[in-house]
């Protein structure tokens, strides 16, 4: 006799991820009445369940998956599959603090930090589109935060120098300000103005001397402030602490500080995609990802990860996540937050 109410899989949430991520699946009579967990299928290869119901499937992303648009199913519901999309690791052995960074011809930028004063081999890494990594610059201490000016050169800061180096397109290096404090975060205002967060707990805004001038005050952080300037000129910036909760806070251009979303366990890195939305890093297990701040100030998470550090949006197209050690690769445009467009 047929099921009154047949089993149906209607969404998955989030629709993209990188191994170890958990997503969510969405339906109807999911058969939770047996003696084992639904079992899931990313690809051809079996999912970890970590929770299920009737209406809700949760599990991680399995390792080892191609790059792409993966289907997702429960074994035992024929013909409905959902699509996820996989960010396979694109660069390994590198130590990113805060977000990667790319040029204008669409190279990414990738740091090794190392320990606290560590003189380390290659300070920071090249990695062209397809995929080939070069040395670029040596002789940085923990190199933290990077960002590239108009004219494309690449400055980082030293969180135990205090100091900024610019960076020539040929690799060549500058001392650009000193005297920071403990330097992570890195912004370009649109007049061209640097903005350096020194983790202490200031602000600084560089003269046109490269004077180091206080423009705001925060509370300090445990790990490193992390700058983004938005559309609507304000500088946006994330810096963990030991709190329950983080804020993601906006500065003015006068230096008046107020919070945009309060919800955050741990939140990092932070950009705005090419249509001036914010997201950020969430690096809280259970909770971990990339979340896109909506014009209410709700946040709705947009890829799935655990231990994410940074985030940068690739000028031609997608997207590059990184941990402490690994970057990965999502080259599809950002899409809405669940997949509603189950496949029969």
């Amino acid at each position: 006799m047929p099921a009154a109410h047949p089993t149906r899989l209607t969404a998955l949430h989030p629709t993209w991820a990188i191994e170890g991520g958990r997503i969510d699946i969405l339906g109807s009579d999911f058969p939770i009445d047996g003696p084992c967990l639904p079992e899931v299928r990313v690809g051809e290869v079996p999912a970890r369940v970590v929770f299920a119901s009737t209406t809700r499937v949760a599990a991680l992303v399995p390792a080892g998956l191609e790059a792409g648009a993966v289907p997702v199913r429960i074994e035992g519901i024929a013909g409905e599959t959902a699509f996820l999309e996989v960010g396979a690791p694109f660069a390994t052995g590198l130590h990113q603090v805060d977000n990667p960074a790319f040029d204008r011809d669409g190279n990414l930028y990738v740091t090794y930090s190392g320990s606290r004063g560590e003189r380390v081999p290659v300070s920071i890494f090249r990695v062209r589109r397809d995929g080939t990594r070069e040395a670029f610059v040596s002789g940085i201490i923990n190199p933290t935060s990077m960002v590239f000016d108009r004219a494309g050169d690449l400055y980082v800061s030293s969180r135990f120098e205090g100091q900024v180096y610019r960076i020539k397109p040929d690799g060549r290096t500058e001392l650009a300000a000193s005297d920071l404090g403990v330097a992570c975060g890195l912004a370009f205002g649109a007049e061209g103005t640097l903005f350096v967060g020194d983790r202490s707990g200031t602000i600084f805004r560089l003269g046109p001397t490269g004077k180091a001038l206080p423009f705001a005050t925060l509370p300090a952080s445990v790990a490193a402030f992390h700058l983004a300037f938005g559309p609507d000129g304000g500088l946006y910036v994330t810096a963990p602490t030991l709190s329950s909760y983080d804020r993601v806070y906006r500065i003015d251009s006068g230096g008046r500080v107020e919070v945009v979303y309060s919800g955050f366990g741990r939140p990092q890195g932070l950009a705005f995609d090419a249509q001036g939305a914010l997201y950020v890093v969430e690096a809280l297990a259970g909770g971990s990802g990339v979340y896109r701040l909506r014009a209410d100030g709700a946040p709705e998470i947009v890829l799935a990860g655990p231990g994410l550090i940074g985030l940068a949006f690739d000028p031609v197209k997608g997207l590059v996540v990184t941990s402490n050690d690994t970057a990965y690769r999502l080259d599809a445009a950002v899409r809405a937050v669940d997949n509603r467009s189950v496949t029969p």
